[in-house]
């Protein structure tokens, strides 16, 4: 039996690194980079490249993916990016637009500045009305921040009762802004500004009428009542502490989304319908025809 002593396998022959260099690998093709990241959903990947050919016509897209995802005033907005046969762009969605990488390096910059640039068209195109309800419902969200702030440095009792009150307020502040004298059916009396409840039957009647909206509605009254009890409760409680203030804030901003929401989907539905007819796969292309120059 021949001895394999001091016999070594073959191998590649190592690398011959130069004193004080440093090698660096080339780029990876884009077409290969498919293979080595977490797969999106198709029909969302498939939406993003048949938008960004529709937007830049004379490039393919080679590569792309999600790299960013955030919640926005309660809108979920997605960044993408895409690299092409030519360029590299952001693709940042609802609405949906498409940034030149070689002007807007930065994504958190981009992402600001889609969100601002969205922000000031939509207050461009609201009726008197429609601002009016806008800056309601900040004021809303204010009186809920100053709850939240006596909570933050809540230390006694009294403190936490402090929270509650000022969630009761937030949500009397509510009803007091959202409901009207035309939702009150004829013939049936007027409640008083502070009765909270009955205005709260009133709005869920108007804001989800119909039988397919029964579920809703009994939803927004169920969750209205049960967390107008809270807050009175947290009001005069005597062993309340951090937890409790925190559930009685969560609950009062539960609240005033599922009625911004409902009132949103009653008033923007015919809105929302028109916009959609005539899209392209779904998406909107934010700046018509002024897409970032490379």
């Amino acid at each position: 039996m021949n001895s394999t002593k001091g016999k070594h396998s073959p191998r590649t022959p190592a690398f011959k690194k130069e004193e004080g260099r440093c090698f660096i690998p080339g780029a990876m093709p884009a077409e290969a980079l498919a293979d080595y990241v977490l797969k999106a959903g198709d029909d969302e990947a498939d939406c993003i490249r048949s938008y960004v050919e529709w937007q830049v016509p004379d490039e393919t897209v080679r590569h792309l993916e999600k790299v960013a995802s955030e919640s926005i005033f309660g809108q979920e907005m997605a960044a993408w990016d895409v690299r092409t046969n030519k360029g590299r762009w952001w693709v940042i969605t609802n609405p949906t637009n498409l940034y030149s990488q070689k002007l807007f390096p930065s994504l958190d910059y981009t992402l600001s500045f889609h969100v601002g640039v969205t922000t000031r068209m939509m207050q461009s195109e609201m009726s008197e009305e429609q601002e009016i309800a806008h800056n309601y419902i900040n004021v809303l969200w204010n009186k809920l921040a100053r709850a939240r702030a006596t909570l933050f440095s809540a230390q006694k009792a009294e403190d936490f009762q402090s929270v509650g009150m000022k969630c009761r307020e937030c949500l009397l502040l509510l009803v007091q802004t959202f409901g009207k004298a035309e939702m009150v059916p004829e013939g049936q009396e007027v409640p008083q500004r502070g009765n909270f409840m009955d205005w709260c039957e009133l709005i869920a009647d108007y804001i989800a009428a119909g039988a397919s909206n029964e579920r809703l509605r009994s939803y927004i009254k169920t969750a209205s009542r049960s967390t107008w009890q809270l807050v009175n409760w947290l009001t005069h409680a005597q062993n309340a502490g951090k937890l409790d203030g925190s559930i009685a804030t969560e609950a009062t901003e539960n609240v005033l989304s599922i009625f911004v929401i409902a009132r949103t989907k009653n008033e923007g539905s015919k809105r929302e319908g028109k916009k959609t007819r005539g899209g392209h796969k779904g998406q909107s292309h934010l700046l018509n025809g002024s897409k970032d120059k490379r």
